[in-house]
């Protein structure tokens, strides 16, 4: 099924936000829960439609993208990071990992970050703010960078990549640039990663129960996932987790000084009137 269109995106903000106006208007203990949830899909929606429609720039080419991800070979190699290569490799060799593989890229991380966010709003309210906040600063900042092109692994057959999606056939990608769900040259940074690690963390943060850890198994298997389908480098990744490291911190920082601007002066102590001002 496709994903909804810029447009459709677009209306549904419109429409959500409308729908937010009128129930705060309406007053009952119904509309007074459903105001909040209404408002936040018009944002998330309207963040959505922006996210579309920046994929119609025409920025977007491919100019110096092959070479760009050429250096990113290289600088890896430089850094010994283990190659993305023999991942693939063993991955590979055994069609019922491959399978899952190439599904758990293409289907699982739009899915698990609505879930994410519909839970930590239900059920974390306090918490909410900040993670949306950092899913949204950490797609801006991938959305700019992908303007840098970067081409991902599987298009180096002579380096030894496969396209796991062309010998499974489920694949986000079009036939070129602009088709598709995503985005063929935007390899740097990973957005499934970003919105992985959103998810993982955002729920160790914010849960309570002593499972919340194994959630970290879902940026972890992104991370495995995204270069085993030879779709990003690892830095790709390292990169998306350091943006939305920034992104929280630069959240957490704005909210302290906001809190500090509206908070009542300290340290202040009323002083009792002088006697004389009795007298008279």
């Amino acid at each position: 099924m496709p994903w909804p269109t810029w447009d459709q995106a677009a209306l549904a903000a419109v429409l959500s936000l409308m729908l937010g106006w009128l129930l705060r208007r309406v007053r009952s203990d119904a509309a007074r829960a459903l105001e909040p949830a209404a408002m936040e899909f018009a944002l998330v929606a309207g963040l959505y439609a922006v996210w579309r429609l920046a994929r119609k720039l025409p920025l977007a080419t491919d100019s110096g993208a092959m070479e760009r991800g050429r250096d990113i070979d290289r600088f890896q190699q430089a850094l010994h990071l283990p190659t993305e290569l023999s991942l693939q490799q063993l991955v590979l060799r055994h069609d019922w990992l491959a399978s899952p593989t190439t599904f758990y890229y293409a289907a699982v991380h739009v899915p698990a970050l609505i879930a994410f966010l519909v839970w930590l709003f239900v059920r974390h309210r306090d918490h909410y703010p900040h993670w949306r906040n950092g899913l949204a600063l950490v797609t801006a900042a991938c959305l700019v960078i992908r303007f840098v092109r970067v081409a991902p692994p599987r298009f180096f057959p002579d380096l030894g990549y496969e396209d796991l999606s062309h010998h499974y056939g489920i694949s986000v990608y079009g036939s070129d640039v602009t088709t598709g769900v995503s985005d063929q040259f935007a390899a740097m940074p990973s957005i499934h990663v970003a919105w992985a690690a959103v998810v993982s963390f955002g729920i160790v943060a914010a849960s309570t129960s002593r499972w919340r850890w194994l959630f970290l198994l879902h940026v972890v298997l992104t991370t495995l996932v995204v270069a085993a389908t030879a779709n990003h480098w690892w830095l790709d990744g390292i990169v998306a987790i350091l943006l939305l490291g920034a992104g929280l911190a630069l959240d957490t920082t704005v909210r302290s000084l906001r809190a500090r601007r509206t908070r009542a002066p300290a340290g202040l102590e009323v002083v009792p009137a002088p006697a004389y001002a009795e007298e008279c």
